[in-house]
């Protein structure tokens, strides 16, 4: 049976594939973003100080959305703090803040009894495992970042890539960037439900990397990256279903060829 048929005939592959959009929603719109500002490293610091709380979340009996959640915007807001106060050097700090994420993680799991398969699968990554609740929390992720480009997107872009325009128009430029950062550690937690940890920074730079080559405009862009991103999750779902694969390492293998095609489409 093809994954397509399968997906026609049980209700929680329709789960997994309304997951694997929403994770492009997620990829597409803030991956460019990350890519054109090219803030991937913070992106990577965020992304493994996740497992921090995903850890200390398990290990009190919580949720490890929920501390995901929390530790991607507590990591954010302090990566942008310490870069404001620029005291020390910006990528010591971050590779702090993502070792210690990690660290943290990995002790709260070791002292949780029991296999902790639930966060295996945010660690490495099962999208085949989505289920209800982790859709309707990928929903409400979602639907904050949009919004938040929604009412931010003229400033922030003014903030992002014009900084000495931003600021004689009396723009928060600080804040703003701040508030890319959350954004940053929102569309982290919908990915890490995708892709795994492991392999979330890729999926969030990738499919924006490949459009921002082929798209004119950002705007023009980001929608091209939610659709790049889209197929290339939907084909990689698809792949693994058939070869019973790890389907977040096969999107991400796409990922990276529907980028090599484009690279090699420019120098031809």
């Amino acid at each position: 049976m093809s994954f397509f048929h399968a997906v026609a005939e049980h209700g929680f592959l329709q789960w997994v594939l309304l997951a694997g959009l929403l994770a492009a929603l997620g990829s597409g719109v803030v991956g460019t973003l990350v890519v054109l500002k090219r803030v991937s490293f913070m992106a990577g610091g965020i992304a493994h100080a996740v497992l921090g709380g995903m850890g200390v979340a398990q290990w009190l009996g919580g949720s490890p959305l929920v501390g995901a959640t929390v530790a991607a915007v507590l990591a954010a807001l302090l990566i942008g703090w310490l870069t404001r106060r620029g005291r020390e050097r910006e990528d010591m700090l971050i590779g702090a803040i993502w070792a210690v994420g990690m660290a943290v993680g990995i002790l709260a799991i070791a002292r949780t009894p029991g296999y902790q398969s639930e966060l295996m699968s945010y660690l490495l990554g099962n999208l085949l495992l989505v289920g209800r609740e982790q859709v309707l929390a990928m929903v409400a992720l979602d639907a904050a970042l949009l919004l938040a480009l929604a009412l931010l997107w003229r400033p922030l872009v003014a903030a992002l890539f014009d900084e000495e325009f931003a600021r004689a128009r009396g723009l928060p430029v600080q804040a703003l960037q701040q508030g890319l950062l959350v954004m940053i550690a929102l569309a982290v937690v919908v990915l890490v439900q995708a892709v795994g940890l492991v392999l979330v920074l890729a999926l969030l730079t990738l499919p924006a990397a490949t459009a921002l080559r082929l798209g004119r405009t950002m705007g023009a862009a980001m929608g091209l990256a939610v659709a790049v991103a889209a197929t290339e999750i939907v084909a990689g779902l698809a792949l693994a279903y058939e070869a019973d694969a790890p389907a977040g390492a096969v999107i991400v293998v796409l990922a990276a060829l529907a980028y090599l095609a484009t690279l090699v489409r420019r120098r031809a």
